[in-house]
């Protein structure tokens, strides 16, 4: 395998990121679409403007980012737990083939909160392989990946309390 082909940099880890908030949009604009309770419907709409934002951030890094190549230290074997990962894991097309068409939102809630928690591990995965004076960039992320989480597991338990 040549090496440009064993090794990513920068460039790839943000274009991965990119995928991942697209197909996370597309996922929570579908729920909130079949979700009949307001509040969820509502939350699910602002998570999926959140990740056009998110998309925005990465697309103004990935015009920034300097060429960059990871350490050797990083086997090939790595890199393709990461491309799988990214591509078959968070938010993959048809990940939602699993929910039925009309969730309860407590369902949705759970799959809302497992998609937000893989996202978080795959950034804390690919941070590492990020330069150190950009690092702060997927720490942003990171965090806004964990209010996502929180806001998810706060409207739960509300819904869960609610219904006795």
């Amino acid at each position: 395998m040549a090496r440009e082909e064993a090794y990513i940099g920068t460039t790839e880890v943000v274009q991965f990121a990119i995928r991942i908030e697209e197909n996370g949009e597309k996922f929570y604009r579908k729920i909130a679409a079949a979700i009949g309770d307001e509040k969820i419907r509502h939350l699910f709409t602002f998570l999926a403007d959140e990740e056009v934002k998110h998309k925005e951030k990465f697309e103004k890094m990935l015009s920034e980012v300097e060429k960059y190549e990871p350490s050797e230290a990083y086997p090939p074997e790595y890199f393709a737990y990461l491309r799988a990962f990214a591509n078959n894991i968070i938010f993959n097309v048809g990940i939602d083939k699993d929910l039925p068409e009309k969730p309860h939102p407590v369902s949705a809630l759970d799959f809302g909160i497992r998609r937000e928690a893989d996202s978080i591990a795959y950034y804390q995965e690919t941070r590492g392989l990020v330069p150190a004076d950009q690092r702060n960039l997927i720490d942003k992320i990171i965090e806004e990946e964990r209010k996502h989480l929180l806001k998810f597991s706060e409207l739960k338990k509300t819904l869960q309390e609610e219904s006795g």
